[in-house]
């Protein structure tokens, strides 16, 4: 094997074992950390622990010399700002709630580290992220992981063929216990104790209120209203909510409500009960579509629209001007709960992504 591959190591278990398999395997490795984000505030900084961070770069250096591999430390900084950070704001000032990994995975992951690995001389990336590539019908697709619970295909949708070509996932067929023990094994003990990452990487106090206001967002009062547009109390500006919340709301109710409309130009926010954020059907924008006539002759698929969310049985009908408008109209066998703009909605047969797009 001569093959030269790029690693992404973030210094946690899932790209280190990544490594450790690929050079087992008798890749020629160069391993590769990226800094994204300067933290502002010092109590951010002094919880700083996770992917991109100032200790999973010492983390991700110190396990590629455990390896004798080379190791590369890539200043992302600007490029995530303008990619990742420009868009996040934007997005929850125009009231939807976005997904940052998508774009970061996009432009980042598998952007910016192709052009590295090409300066490199590497043939490939890999990544520790949990997915499969397989070819059908002269494709190439994501195919979901072995350990349905561990899957983060929903997260890499916008990956194009060219990108998966030049992608190996050295996770896809382990589950994340198997991982743990391979770990065990090679007696890396404190690496397999790691408990997983659950925050946005920018944000590591996960309080994204406070990041936007940071950020220069200005924080207005405005209207909450109920199912009949009366107005019921005062909010804190709308882009300190998101669609499908109930907690922090500020106004006591005599049963639980929910956040289920968000108004960016009136500044209003509609509050109702759990079974008013059920919806059958939703319009996707920025969708994209590997193979348009095996969707067209077949519309059937299976579409997600969180990560946490399963994949749940719906009909896709591409707009009539797709090519230009690139929107699609999702209609679901059964109402699913939580739809909410700004997310993404994946689409899958067979288990592959056969594409996917942003709820609008």
């Amino acid at each position: 094997m001569s093959k030269r591959v790029l690693m992404a190591m973030s210094g946690g278990i899932d790209s280190s074992i990544s490594a450790l398999l690929l050079s087992e395997q008798g890749y020629e490795l160069v391993g590769a950390t990226f800094r994204t984000f300067d933290y502002i505030k010092e109590s951010c900084m002094a919880r700083e622990k996770g992917c991109c961070s100032v200790e999973s770069i010492f983390e991700a250096k110190k396990f590629a010399e455990s390896l004798v591999i080379e190791h590369h430390i890539l200043d992302f900084r600007q490029i995530f700002h303008n990619y990742v950070i420009t868009d996040f704001i934007n997005e929850y000032k125009n009231g939807r709630t976005p997904n940052p990994c998508v774009l970061c995975n996009s432009h980042i992951k598998w952007g910016e580290l192709l052009n590295a690995a090409d300066k490199l001389k590497c043939d490939y990336i890999a990544t520790g992220h949990y997915a499969r590539i397989e070819e059908k019908n002269g494709h190439t697709y994501l195919k979901t992981a072995i350990d349905i619970h561990k899957d983060q295909t929903y997260f890499l949708w916008m990956l194009t063929e060219e990108n998966l070509k030049r992608t190996i996932f050295p996770l896809g067929n382990y589950s994340k216990q198997e991982i743990r023990e391979i770990a065990l094994k090679h007696h890396f003990e404190q690496l397999a104790k790691k408990s997983e990452s659950q925050e946005i990487c920018f944000i590591p106090d996960n309080d994204y209120r406070s990041f936007l206001a940071e950020q220069g967002c200005n924080v207005e009062q405005g209207n909450f209203l109920d199912k009949e547009n009366n107005i019921i109390g005062k909010h804190n500006g709308y882009y300190n909510y998101t669609i499908g919340q109930r907690k922090g709301l500020g106004i006591a109710f005599g049963t639980p409500k929910y956040v289920t409309k968000i108004n960016a130009l009136t500044n209003e926010i509609t509050i109702g009960d759990y079974q008013d954020l059920y919806c059958q059907k939703l319009l996707a924008t920025q969708v994209q579509i590997r193979d348009k006539a095996w969707v067209e002759n077949s519309p059937e698929i299976a579409a997600r629209i969180r990560y946490k969310s399963p994949a749940v049985p719906a009909t896709l009908l591409l707009d009539n001007d797709f090519e230009n408008t690139k929107k699609a109209y999702i209609y679901f066998n059964e109402p699913v709960w939580g739809i909410t703009p700004g997310q993404s909605v994946v689409f899958y047969k067979e288990g592959l992504i056969i594409g996917g797009g942003l709820i609008k």
